[in-house]
């Protein structure tokens, strides 16, 4: 089988997170990001279940999550997965929103899955650029192209992907919000909630795709990518989010986002040692 190769970098003008997976074996398992992901796929063929949706997604095709949307996928050949994937902050997708809209509207993808090759034309050659580190003005160009094509054509108001949640959910997401960097039990958030384990265990998943629990530690694992993202040791990064040890956050940060977090903050300790030495 071919070896797995993982490359992550941050670009600093158009403030996207770029990376590419070849030779991927490993299961992702059920989780939601807080940014936007536009993926492609290269070659493999997974099997990809996004809110409570299945799919089969093969080579050509184009992945759009919105910021919450559950999702988890496995190989479902005897090959691999090749990868290229984008990671947009709603902050930036908000600005570039903004550029090819008029109006700073987060905008919703109506489509987890595509099969659109004037998307692809736009999308390959903007991501070997940014891989590339190209300085040139024709990446912010293809990169508000390609925004602009998927807008259009599958966007709508971001709330109408957000899926109705009962106040009683919104309390245990907005007490989980409030306190990831301590020990939660299972007793306090119902209590917070006003419902019965049983109940809230069925009710939450039904509204947000993931378990409570699942829920939490992607709460810790955005926070955590934050604190990487500044230089904060991994060590430091867990006790600072709520994980019990380093090892348990350093085995779920690399199941959700594919790479350890050591090596997901050096990229930003390189970007910044280079930042240095451009302005020496």
């Amino acid at each position: 089988m071919k070896k797995e190769r993982r490359t992550v970098v941050y670009d600093d003008e158009l403030r996207v997170e770029a990376y590419c997976f070849e030779g991927i074996a490993q299961p992702f398992p059920n989780h939601f990001h807080e940014y936007y992901v536009i993926g492609f796929v290269e070659e493999g063929e997974r099997c990809l279940s996004c809110k409570n949706q299945e799919y089969v997604i093969k080579r050509g095709d184009i992945v759009l999550f919105n910021p919450g949307d559950n999702h988890a996928c496995a190989q479902s050949d005897e090959g691999a997965l090749n990868y290229r994937g984008f990671n947009i902050t709603k902050e930036v997708m908000l600005d570039l929103a903004g550029e090819v809209t008029g109006r700073r509207e987060l905008p919703g993808f109506s489509k987890n899955v595509i099969r659109d090759q004037e998307a692809a034309c736009y999308f390959r050659p903007l991501h070997e650029m940014v891989m590339k580190g190209s300085r040139e003005f024709g990446k912010e160009e293809s990169l508000l192209l390609l925004l602009s094509m998927l807008i259009q054509q599958y966007g709508q108001p971001f709330e109408s992907c957000i899926p109705e949640c009962p106040g009683e959910i919104e309390k245990a997401c907005a007490f989980m919000e409030g306190h990831y960097m301590e020990r939660i039990y299972l007793d306090q958030i119902c209590r917070c909630a006003g419902l019965s384990k049983s109940t809230l265990l069925r009710a939450f998943t039904r509204y947000k795709g993931v378990t409570p629990y699942s829920y939490l530690e992607n709460i810790r694992i955005g926070r955590a990518k934050k604190l990487l993202e500044q230089g904060v040791s991994p060590m430091e990064a867990a006790l600072e989010t709520g994980f019990s040890d380093q090892s348990h956050f350093t085995n779920y940060f690399s199941r959700f986002i594919g790479l350890a977090p050591g090596v997901y903050r050096e990229i930003f300790l390189d970007r910044g040692a280079g930042e240095m030495s451009h302005g020496e």
